[in-house]
């Protein structure tokens, strides 16, 4: 598998092959780092990581991972980079490439890192945009794989706002695996019917399905991995939460939904969760809202089948995976 100089930007451009050797590969570092085997091979490397939006799991993630495989990072804060305000996005892709080995974009509009890529001369990596997610892709395959061993004719069920990048790549992530994902949501909240009909086509081949659904009894029927994510990003308006909580409630993360589910499931959450009042912002939502918890309850969150720690760990191994096969290592 050759995948030196690609892009990672979206699943929907790699095939299940490619997708499983990244899975693969990420399982072989992740054993390397657990028996302390060194795999510093790509030393005097660099690589550049622009954050236009800020991550704790992100950021670790990529720092470890390439500190690990040898290369050095420049992180590029809001504050730090002129990208899109002072300097084009393509001007910075091609200074950026004179001096780096791989571009890392975490940020708003799926065309950025689009255009990133198209004019920079080294891979460039999306580390989350408003409608991709795919480096978590490859961490939640790796946790899946785990836990079950393989992937198709699995059933996720996605709970919540399915109509960004969580949802979307999840949904593009099972049809390629052979899948069945359901989004389990308000009509509303269901994804973008273009990427659904897209998604399908792609399911009709490999053996998934894509279920829309506003039945939670229905959603979470035999289910063996429930997935959800926050209802509200931080920022927006307290008449959007007032709203999306409302709508959303209903598809909260509960003992119910997962006893409604098959005896095997694993619940998975990308995090941050606001699972209790331990943060200042799951502490001003809940007493605003009246709420103890918002996405998942605690005792779900809390509980032998969650797999969030796990999966939140699996960031690292799958994003250096990522890097080192588009930067050209040789997995012998």
């Amino acid at each position: 598998m050759n995948l030196k100089n690609r892009d990672f930007l979206k699943l929907l451009d790699y095939t299940p092959e490619e997708i499983e050797y990244l899975v693969d590969l990420s399982l072989k570092f992740k054993d390397m780092k657990k028996k302390g085997v060194l795999h510093d091979v790509f030393r005097g490397k660099n690589v550049a990581l622009i954050f236009e939006k800020t991550s704790t799991r992100t950021r670790c993630s990529f720092e470890v991972a390439a500190h690990d495989l040898g290369m050095g990072t420049t992180y590029l804060d809001p504050k730090s980079s002129q990208i899109g305000k002072k300097e084009s996005i393509a001007d910075t892709a091609r200074v950026l490439s004179r001096m780096f080995d791989g571009i890392e974009y975490r940020g708003f509009g799926q065309e950025i890192v689009e255009e990133l890529a198209k004019k920079a001369d080294v891979p460039v990596w999306n580390g989350l945009t408003n409608e991709f997610h795919p480096t978590q892709m490859i961490a939640d395959l790796i946790t899946i794989k785990e836990n079950f061993g393989f992937f198709k004719g699995l059933k996720l069920t996605y709970m919540g706002d399915a109509r960004y990048n969580m949802a979307n790549s999840l949904m593009v992530t099972c049809a390629k695996m052979g899948m069945h994902f359901t989004a389990c949501s308000s009509k509303n909240y269901f994804p973008d019917a273009t990427l659904v009909k897209t998604c399908e086509e792609i399911a009709a081949k490999t053996g998934g399905s894509i279920t829309l659904t506003e039945d939670v009894k229905a959603g979470t029927k035999d289910a063996n991995i429930i997935y959800t994510d926050v209802w509200v990003s931080m920022g927006e308006p307290v008449e959007v939460w007032e709203e999306r909580i409302r709508e959303l409630s209903p598809y909260q993360v509960n003992k119910a939904c997962m006893d409604n589910a098959a005896d095997n499931v694993i619940f998975l959450h990308c995090l941050p969760a606001f699972h209790d009042h331990k943060t200042e912002i799951g502490k001003e939502m809940g007493e605003r809202f009246n709420r103890a918890e918002m996405e998942v309850t605690d005792e779900v969150f809390e509980s032998e089948k969650s797999k969030v720690f796990d999966e939140a760990e699996n960031r690292m191994h799958s994003i250096k995976a990522i890097m080192a096969a588009t930067l050209g290592y040789e997995d012998k």
